[in-house]
C-alpha cells in the first residue's frame, strides 16, 4: 500500500514539475496570440530584427561566457547537433522523395525546428543553466546551416556571407573562446549584456504567439500526419546520434528537445519570401505547435 502511495506521489510530483517546465512557456506565447486577438499592434519585423541583432547575441555570449560546462562536452556536443541536423536531413529527403511532396517547400520544414522561441526557454527550466549552455550550441548550430542549407532549399541559392553577418554566429565563437580561455569581460559589461539578454526569450515567446496567430494555415490534414511523422524522425534522429557519440544525460535531453521541437516559424517567412507554399508551411508550424502543447510534456516527463 505504502509502495502504491509513494509511485502516485513520485507521478503528481512529476507531472507538477512538468508543467512547472512548460506552463510559462505556453502562457507567454498565448499572451503573443491573444495580443493580436485583441487588436492590438506587434510590429514584427521590429521585434524580431530586436531579438535577433541584440537580445539573443547578447543571451548566446553572456551563456557561454559564464558556462560551467565542460569546453570538451561544448565540442561533443556540437558535433553531436551537427550529426543529428545531417542525419534529419537524409531522413527528410527519404520521406519527401517517399511520400511525392514538393522538396521545396516541405523539405526545410521537415528539418528545422523552433530551436529559439520554443527550445531555449525549455530547455533553461529543465535544464536550468548547463541545459541552456547546451541548447544554445544547438541553436547556434541550426541557425548557421538554416541560413545555408536551409535557404538553398527554399530558394535555390544559399551564402556563407549571410551567416557571417549575422550577430548570433559572432556572439556564439566568442563566446565559446572566452570560455575556453577562461577570459571575463568587465563587471559592468558584464551586467549591460546580461540585462539585454534577459529580453530575449519573452520576446522570442510572445513572438512565436504572434506569429501564429497571424498565419493562414493551409492542408491541414497533410500537416497532421507530416508533423506526426517529423516527430518521429527527429527523436528517432536524436536517439541515435546521442547513443553514438555518448552523450551525458543532460545533454542527450537538450539535443533530443531541440530536434524535436516544432516546426520553426522562420521556414514560413522563407517560404512567403521565395515564393514556395507558404500556406502549406504555415499549416505544419500551426498544427506542431499546437501537438507540441502534447508532445512536449510528454518528452519531458520521460527525460525528467
Amino acid at each position: 500500500m505504502d509502495g502504491g502511495e509513494n509511485q502516485g506521489k513520485q507521478s503528481v510530483n512529476l507531472v507538477l514539475t512538468v508543467l512547472e517546465i512548460v506552463a510559462p512557456v505556453f502562457l507567454l506565447a498565448g499572451a503573443g496570440y491573444a495580443w493580436i486577438r485583441l487588436g492590438f499592434e506587434y510590429r514584427i519585423q521590429f521585434v524580431t530584427r530586436l531579438a535577433m541583432t541584440l537580445a539573443i547575441p547578447c543571451l548566446v555570449f553572456t551563456s557561454l561566457m559564464q558556462s560551467d560546462i565542460d569546453p570538451a562536452d561544448l565540442t561533443q556536443m556540437s558535433l553531436a547537433a551537427a550529426a543529428g541536423y545531417g542525419v534529419l536531413t537524409v531522413f527528410a529527403f527519404v520521406a519527401v522523395r517517399v511520400t511525392r511532396i514538393e522538396t521545396r517547400t516541405y523539405m526545410a520544414p521537415m528539418i528545422f525546428g523552433n530551436t529559439g522561441n520554443l527550445g531555449l526557454p525549455l530547455a533553461l527550466f529543465a535544464f536550468g543553466d548547463q541545459g541552456l549552455g547546451y541548447a544554445l550550441v544547438v541553436f547556434a548550430i541550426s541557425g548557421i546551416y538554416g541560413f545555408t542549407f536551409g535557404v538553398w532549399l527554399v530558394s535555390g541559392g544559399g551564402s556563407l556571407r549571410n551567416v557571417l553577418r549575422e550577430p548570433m554566429v559572432w556572439a556564439a565563437l566568442l563566446g565559446a573562446l572566452f570560455l575556453w580561455q577562461g577570459w571575463q569581460t568587465p563587471l559592468f559589461v558584464t551586467r549591460t549584456l546580461e540585462l539585454v539578454g534577459q529580453m530575449a526569450i519573452p520576446l522570442m515567446l510572445l513572438t512565436l504567439g504572434v506569429a501564429v496567430a497571424r498565419l493562414s494555415p493551409g492542408r491541414l490534414g497533410r500537416a497532421v500526419w507530416l508533423s506526426l511523422l517529423r516527430l518521429v524522425l527527429c527523436l528517432f534522429a536524436g536517439w541515435a546520434v546521442a547513443a553514438w557519440f555518448r552523450l551525458e544525460p543532460v545533454a542527450l535531453g537538450v539535443l533530443l528537445l531541440q530536434l524535436a521541437t516544432p516546426v520553426a516559424v522562420t521556414s514560413y517567412m522563407l517560404a512567403e519570401k521565395y515564393g514556395a507554399d507558404s500556406d502549406a508551411v504555415a499549416g505544419l508550424v500551426v498544427v506542431s505547435t499546437v501537438l507540441a502543447i502534447v508532445t512536449l510534456p510528454l518528452a519531458l516527463g520521460f527525460l525528467i
